[in-house]
Formats: structure tokens, sequence, C-alpha cells
């Protein structure tokens, strides 16, 4: 989802890479290559020499992570370790993570706020921010919740709206979870601002105020006319654990920590 969009939005000639083993590439992806696999990966940034890389790679399903955490381990940490390793000494790393290194039971959450996990996924993007930190000229980026189009159709929460409303399959939302929602298009833009800039260290990538899960998919169902219809329930009834009010903020006040637009305005419908 993320990669998609920041693809779609680069400002000039990108080399893109996907995992290599997906079998339908998405347009604009030049080949697959495995964070796993050293060898290819020494091969390729030999072969490459990038100046900049935007590595974001990972599983991201929360509950694939909870049933298989040391897949979610090798894919996020150690897929991170080996591409940190194996990149230019002078290349420029941009690390795109999640707000799911928090728990959403305290914040409003900046940048100096305490990481306090409640999930696998969120445990493994933390430990790979701390290696992305140990590295010169490189920046890590947390984000919300990314609303736009995905390659396959079915990734991301405005597709897997419509994916399981075409198949008649029934749909989901928990009540008590509030993200930083923004359009995949206006991130993947300030995701090429932060990565042309010479920053380092950590950003968070706001919005202009939080939404429920509820509000957001009633909003989206409405906006696309998916016609959908929805069930709620909580966090508790949840098998996999879930974020609460995770509402990111920032201790920065440049151009480029400027909160984005809320996916839901306020004042629409449900707001």
């Amino acid at each position: 989802m993320l990669g998609w969009s920041i693809l779609a939005a680069a400002p000039g000639a990108v080399t893109a890479f996907c995992n290599g083993q997906t079998r339908n590439p998405p347009a604009g992806v030049d080949r697959g290559i495995d964070l796993d696999d050293p060898e290819a990966m020494a091969a390729l940034f030999a072969a490459e020499r990038p100046r900049l890389i935007i590595h974001c790679a990972g599983v991201c399903d929360v509950e694939m992570c909870e049933q298989s955490p040391e897949f979610a381990y090798t894919v996020n940490v150690s897929g991170t370790q080996q591409l940190l390793d194996h990149a230019p000494p002078d290349a420029r790393i941009v690390y795109c993570s999640s707000d799911h290194v928090f728990s959403g039971d305290g914040g409003p959450y900046d940048e100096a706020s305490p990481t306090d996990p409640v999930s696998v996924y969120g445990k493994t993007r933390v430990a790979a921010e701390r290696l992305v930190a140990a590295r010169p000229n490189s920046l890590i980026l947390r984000t919300g919740l990314w609303i736009g189009p995905s390659a396959t159709g079915r990734h991301g929460h405005l597709d897997w709206l419509r994916y399981r409303h075409r198949r008649n399959l029934p749909m989901t939302v928990v009540a008590d979870e509030l993200r930083s929602a923004v359009w995949a298009a206006d991130a993947a833009h300030r995701v090429w601002q932060l990565a042309r800039s010479d920053l380092t260290g950590l950003r968070h990538v706001v919005a202009t105020r939080v939404v429920s899960r509820p509000e957001l998919a009633a909003y989206l169902v409405e906006r696309y006319a998916i016609g959908a219809t929805l069930a709620v329930d909580y966090r508790r009834d949840r098998r996999a654990p879930h974020l609460g009010r995770v509402e990111l903020a920032t201790r920065y006040a440049d151009a480029l920590a400027r909160p984005l637009p809320s996916v839901v305005p306020e004042g629409a419908a449900g707001a």
C-alpha cells in the first residue's frame, strides 16, 4: 500500500522493487528482491549504487504477525538489517514505520513519546526503527492510516471495503480504534518531500484530526457509493491486539511538519 502510493507519486526516475515471490508485479516495478537473500541484496546495491533508498517493505497484517512471530521478525527486523548491511554507506535511507509502535492507551504521541506496542507487528517496527536510528543519514517516518487504492485492489482500508462488498463478505470495524487517517497521495507526496530534505532522525506525519474506524468506514462507503453494511465490535472482542486512540502529534513546526488533511473532514456526515 505504501510502496504503491510512493511509486505513484515519484518525482522522477525511480527504480522500484517488490517481493521476489510476487506473481504479477505492479506496473512500474522493475523486479523482485527478497530482503532475506544477502547475496542478492549485495549484488543489487553493488550494481545500482543508489543515493536514496525508501524502505517500505514489511509484513503489516497484525493477525498474521501474531500467528507467525518468527516470520514477522524475519521480514520486518532481519530484512531491515540486511538492507542496512548492504546499502552503500553514503546512501540516504528513509524508513517508513507505523503508528503501531504505540498502544493507543495514552497520547497524543509525538516523536519524544515512549513506544509501547501491544502487538508483535508493533514490536517489530520498534526493533527495526532502532536499527535505522543507529545509522547516519537516515530518517524514520511514522504515519497513521493511508487511504487510497492499492496495487492489487485488495489491500488498504478503501480497497478492503470495496473487495469484500463485491463478494458479499462480512465487514467488521473496531469502534474504539482511532487513527490519524490521511489520503495516500498526500502522505506519499510528504514522504518524497522529507526524503529529499536533509532531515535525519525521526518524524511523524500527522493529520488534522483523528477519526474512529466506524467514522472512517462510513465516510468512505458514502463518498465512494460502496453500499456496504458494517458491523461494529471492540478491541476486547478481537483475536489480535488492536490499537486504541493513536493520535500522532509532532514536536516540530517547520513546513514539513504541517498536518495533512484528515480523510474525514470536520462536519462530514458521521463525524
